[in-house]
């Protein structure tokens, strides 16, 4: 069934209809937004005779369910968690329902409009399908329809919203709710938990100005029993890079609600009079049956097809030299880097920090964005022409949000950082933030990034975000409303990264903050890839790649091979189960080359020449997960299916083998039964049948560290 809108006029009944899911609300006679459905597909008809949303008996004592609107409000007999809460001008919080109108601006997009009938607010709830996916989009418009009351535009007449969320997800009740989201830390991001849902409010949220370490801004819920292949899920993603809140509550009814929205608790949004405020969009999806796998495919087709800028392409195999060099970067060491990371097949040189200002170490250069005289006494062009002489493209690491105090930009430009008056300007990897919200830091910071990729033929950037807001002041902003950076330095980030790719088409960008601290749709419209987590342990990379991969594609997920004993763990590896791991995502390397032995230099020139063999499968594949990961004892495994069916590889890996137990064979999904396959490497014929129901013979070697890839090639 395609995507389509459509109205029922007697009931005020909206159907939102994607081609496998229906999502239904209703502007009551009083004028308020219910909610009726999101599930599986019905008719018009069928939801026109549907109640809404927490409809029936109710006492006295319990107010309204928060699952009965579209979106939640502050006022009346509302008692539960608010996605919009505002302060008019004269104190008066309660927000009143009152329809005005509709529009269809475009295929598949509905505005509905609502305002107050005293106070000069109106609110727009807006809708988004699409004829090829199931996510569905939210978000909301507030406008403050008043005329100043005199030429200064007194904050008198100011409109204060304390809480703005996009969003009011309703799902229907369930004997139980259980949630899974990704926690995590550095070094240890997107961890996946799957947690029952306790009754009353759970609050998920980032207060650090950017999506953080610590948690994503998405949710997966379901009803209790779905698994990796079977079950009813429903799941909501924020597309927004900076702070922002999720709040579920569940009723001991078993009626579940969730807000999504952009900042923290303590964030708020002035409004004066002519000016909207439009909040990030949320991107909610249902799976009738399949299960949490089902899930996540859906999630990765709808972001290649309408959110990644490039999602055609293939990425590259990628050498960045920081673990190799440091800070100590030279014209001579990145050069024999490149040389090396050209023979074992690279098709991107990246070098990462050191190489600008006086950075000898992180306590100085951050916003001098010159090459050091040191090491590039004629600039960074001499290097980038031989890096493209080698076959590569060219890239290089930024931080250009941030500045170390001992800089040039920072004494010329102290005004410049994230600051209150009377308090400390607190240092964090001996930085601090500039405010992007600032037009002549946007500004500045634009000139810098495009003459420098202009200026030396860069065809890459990693671009990094290293430390969290602090003291998050902008005490000179024009208007007084210095909370706004909350928002608008999310937005300047964005809007540069937009200008700078539209001046450079041929330029490819990777998403860092400090790993993975800064992940969401948003940055994925804006980036090519991202760059995970600082840990490069092969083991935990497998655990925190599960996590990312829930949602986000794995053509995204940038994964290398550093050496060994690791930086971050300690443990030691053998090479051939760390490209492994790497080769499962986008394969970098990372490892000090020149200090690498020439039998390990031409194993990894093997494996990289295997990983191109199956690259179109795990980037632009459907990704299985046949095995989730376990303790080190149990075996890890994932597949990839060409969209045709035309081709499988298969990731295997077992770190400690139980003495005596081989692995059970593993059984593959989604293979036509009726197709036959063959192993390129044994030679060996299964048919598509057996390979699911019997499964496939692994062929590990009996050691430690055990791993392999299989490529399946229909015949």
């Amino acid at each position: 069934m395609p995507a389509a809108l459509s109205h029922d006029a007697t009931t005020g009944t909206w159907l939102l209809t994607t081609p496998s899911t229906s999502y239904a609300l209703r502007v009551d006679g009083q004028g308020v937004p219910r909610h009726v459905h999101w599930g599986g597909p019905l008719t018009l008809a069928d939801v026109a005779s549907l109640p809404p949303a927490g409809a029936g008996p109710r006492s006295s004592f319990d107010g309204r369910p928060a699952t009965s609107e579209e979106l939640t409000v502050d006022g009346a007999d509302r008692y539960g968690p608010p996605a919009l809460r505002v302060r008019f001008a004269d104190g008066t919080r309660a927000l009143t329902w009152q329809a005005d109108g509709h529009e269809q601006p475009a295929p598949g997009t509905l505005l509905l409009h609502f305002r107050d009938p005293h106070y000069p607010l109106r609110t727009t709830l807006g809708y988004r399908v699409h004829p090829d996916t199931d996510v569905i989009e939210r978000w909301t418009e507030l406008t403050h329809t008043g005329i100043a009351s005199d030429p200064d535009d007194t904050p008198g007449d100011d409109i204060l919203a304390l809480r703005a969320d996009s969003a009011t997800l309703s799902l229907p009740p369930r004997e139980d709710y259980r949630l899974g989201h990704a926690v995590g830390q550095w070094a240890a991001e997107t961890q996946l938990r799957r947690t029952s849902l306790p009754y009353g409010e759970t609050v998920l949220t980032s207060r650090t100005g950017t999506t953080s370490h610590r948690a994503q801004p998405w949710t997966i819920l379901d009803a209790g029993d779905a698994t990796e292949e079977h079950g009813q899920v429903w799941s909501a993603a924020l597309a927004w890079s900076g702070s922002w809140q999720i709040t579920l509550q569940r009723a001991p009814d078993n009626q579940l609600s969730l807000n999504l929205g952009a900042g923290h608790d303590a964030v708020t949004v002035t409004l004066r009079p002519g000016e909207t405020h439009t909040t990030p969009p949320v991107l909610l999806l249902h799976v009738a049956e399949g299960g949490f796998g089902a899930l996540s495919r859906a999630w990765h087709r709808h972001l290649r097809a309408q959110v990644l800028p490039h999602p055609q392409e293939t990425r590259p195999v990628l050498y960045n030299s920081w673990e190799a060099t440091g800070f100590g970067v030279t014209l001579d060491n990145q050069r024999q880097l490149a040389s090396l990371a050209a023979g074992l097949g690279v098709e991107l040189f990246v070098m990462d920090d050191g190489w600008f200002g006086a950075r000898r170490d992180d306590h100085a250069g951050l916003g001098d964005w010159t090459p050091y005289p040191g090491a590039f006494p004629d600039g960074l062009r001499p290097l980038a022409d031989e890096v493209h002489r080698l076959g590569m493209a060219f890239g290089l690491w930024v931080e250009p949000e941030m500045v170390n105090p001992d800089s040039d930009l920072y004494r010329a430009h102290p005004d410049w950082v994230l600051h209150f008056p009377h308090r400390p300007r607190t240092e964090l990897r001996h930085q601090l933030v500039l405010n992007f919200a600032r037009p002549d830091v946007a500004a500045w910071a634009f000139d810098r990034l495009t003459r420098l990729v202009a200026d030396n033929d860069v065809d890459y950037l990693k671009w990094d975000m290293n430390r969290p807001f602090s003291e998050a002041g902008w005490p000179d902003e024009p208007s007084g409303r210095g909370d706004r950076l909350w928002f608008d330095h999310v937005r300047g980030y964005h809007t540069l990264v937009d200008r700078l790719r539209a001046a450079h088409p041929r330029l490819r960008i990777e998403a860092c903050s400090g790993g993975g601290g800064r992940v969401d749709p948003a940055v994925l419209a804006r980036t090519d890839q991202v760059w995970i987590s600082d840990n490069t342990d092969a083991a935990d990379r497998l655990v925190i790649q599960h996590g990312y991969a829930q949602l986000y594609p794995v053509r995204t997920m940038a994964a290398w091979v550093t050496d060994v004993p690791n930086q971050q763990t300690g443990r030691s590896i053998p090479l051939r189960f760390r490209f492994h791991s790497a080769m499962s995502g986008v394969l970098g390397i990372g490892g000090d080359l020149t200090r690498w032995r020439p039998q390990e230099l031409k194993e990894a020139e093997q494996l990289v020449a295997e990983y191109k063999t199956v690259r179109h499968l795990v980037q632009h594949g459907e990704l299985f997960r046949l095995r989730p990961p376990g303790d080190l004892q149990s075996l890890t495994a994932v597949q990839y299916l060409a969209p045709d069916a035309a081709e499988a590889a298969v990731f295997a890996w077992l770190p400690q083998p139980r003495f005596g137990l081989a692995p059970a064979p593993l059984r593959l999904a989604g293979l036509p039964r009726d197709a036959h396959y063959r192993d390129l490497r044994s030679g060996r014929v299964h048919s598509g049948a057996a390979l699911r129901e019997r499964g496939l013979d692994l062929d590990l070697p009996h050691e430690d560290w055990a791993s392999t890839v299989v490529h399946l090639v229909r015949i």
